[in-house]
């Protein structure tokens, strides 16, 4: 089911290419070298805040990482998000942080929470820079995600998958101070985040930038039996930037923001294993 939907997505997305190639090519044609490398930049500042997002859920749970050892373990272990499959980045952030002293259900635990704290940021921050006339229900969304959020909710459903696995509970249980940490950190990557869509399509401004970009990584992330919200993201970005942008250099925008994130996710995975490397050496 995977494979088919991934390739469908990907199946309508080259037919929409190419049936405006012309105005798609217009609209890489307008994207300069200097604006691309700004938004490469401005990714990775987005990329940091996910990484001290995940990194404070860990320390709150009790696995305080160095910020060098916690780069390696979050940015190499995102590459597994590209492979079909879920489990690929939990799989990787468990091993290697075991190998740092981090229990697995430790790192399984971060990892899982990782995914409605930056849903439930990257929602209020559409909501917030997008308006209420056309992404009001976006607020129907936002209560259930709090209640998820809260620590004593957390803690339980935690406890009870652990208690299914027959693994033992966790040492200590999430607190509301390192979740609050969390979400905050979240919602400075949000900021970088639409920093990057900002310096490839600067038509509505920064704040429009940053909730257009939330949005359609939420409605990406929402369709996860494809690698990274792959097609999903990109038609929800070009329908996002209708408004102040043509299809044509629309697909154009959402196509060179998908390469620069890649780039942004390789070149972070690649300095923090040099960095890794050289402090073992």
């Amino acid at each position: 089911m995977r494979g088919g939907f991934l390739a469908v997505a990907l199946g309508f997305g080259a037919w929409a290419v190419a049936s405006r190639w012309d105005e798609v090519a217009a609209g890489f044609r307008e994207l300069t070298p200097a604006m691309v490398a700004a938004s490469l930049a401005a990714v990775v500042g987005a990329l940091l805040g996910a990484m001290l997002t995940w990194r404070t859920l860990l320390a709150d749970l009790g696995s305080r990482l160095p910020v060098r050892s916690a780069a390696r373990v979050f940015f190499v272990g995102q590459l597994g998000k590209y492979i079909p499959g879920t489990v690929w980045p939990l799989i990787a952030q468990m091993e290697m942080g075991r190998d740092l002293g981090v229990p697995r259900a430790r790192s399984a635990a971060a990892f899982f929470l990782m995914m409605p704290v930056q849903l439930a940021t990257g929602l209020l921050v559409a909501f917030g820079t997008l308006g209420w006339d056309r992404f009001g229900w976006l607020l129907l969304l936002v209560p259930v995600l709090l209640v998820l959020l809260e620590p004593r909710v957390v803690n339980a459903v935690i406890g009870y998958g652990l208690r299914r696995l027959k693994r033992p509970p966790l040492e200590r249980p999430l607190t509301r101070k390192g979740m609050l940490a969390a979400l905050g950190w979240a919602l400075v990557g949000w900021v970088w985040y639409g920093v990057h869509l900002y310096f490839v399509a600067p038509q509505g401004g920064l704040v429009f930038a940053i909730g257009a970009f939330a949005l359609s990584w939420c409605l990406g992330i929402m369709t996860f039996v494809v690698p990274a919200g792959a097609g999903v993201r990109e038609v929800a970005m070009v329908a996002v930037l209708a408004p102040v942008m043509e299809s044509g250099p629309a697909i154009a925008v959402a196509l060179s923001s998908r390469v620069v994130i890649i780039l942004g996710d390789l070149l972070c995975a690649g300095a923090a294993g040099l960095s890794a490397r050289r402090r073992s050496v």
